[in-house]
């Protein structure tokens, strides 16, 4: 069992974990030991996500959530496999838990008359400037 929140709970069942030899330094030990770990969640079928979530996860661009909606999250960064299975678990609760949280809607502001006329200001220096440029090239 993986909790992520009090409500969400996911059991080892949709948890589905590869390992495979880790790239990086480690001598020949690297060559013979499996200490890397693919962990694979299929957030699209989980019956443990509320609706919500399974959307907003499904809705982020992120390159680990492959075409079928199953999110792929490779540890490799220690050289013990149980520490980059933790690793991995814990990744995976960090991209759940930001997908708990509904994104804030952005309220729609007008620019304010200040910073109007700053804007129109500076748009009117920069022609002079660009001006007397022109003035300066004629006559020579």
């Amino acid at each position: 069992m993986l909790s992520v929140s009090r409500s969400i709970v996911l059991p080892e069942s949709e948890l589905v974990e590869r390992f495979l030899r880790a790239d990086g330094p480690g001598g020949q030990h690297v060559n013979r030991t499996e200490s890397a770990v693919e962990l694979r969640f299929d957030v699209m079928h989980s019956p443990s996500l509320p609706d919500d979530v399974r959307t907003r996860l499904l809705a982020r661009s992120d390159r680990r959530l492959t075409d079928d909606g199953v999110l792929v999250i490779q540890a490799r960064r220690f050289r013990d496999q149980s520490r980059n299975r933790e690793d991995a678990r814990e990744r995976l609760v960090e991209i759940l838990r930001g997908a708990l949280v509904a994104p804030k809607k952005r309220i729609a502001t007008k620019p304010t008359r200040a910073s109007k006329m700053r804007r129109l200001d500076g748009k009117q220096q920069r022609s002079k400037i660009k001006q007397n440029r022109s003035r300066s090239w004629s006559h020579e």
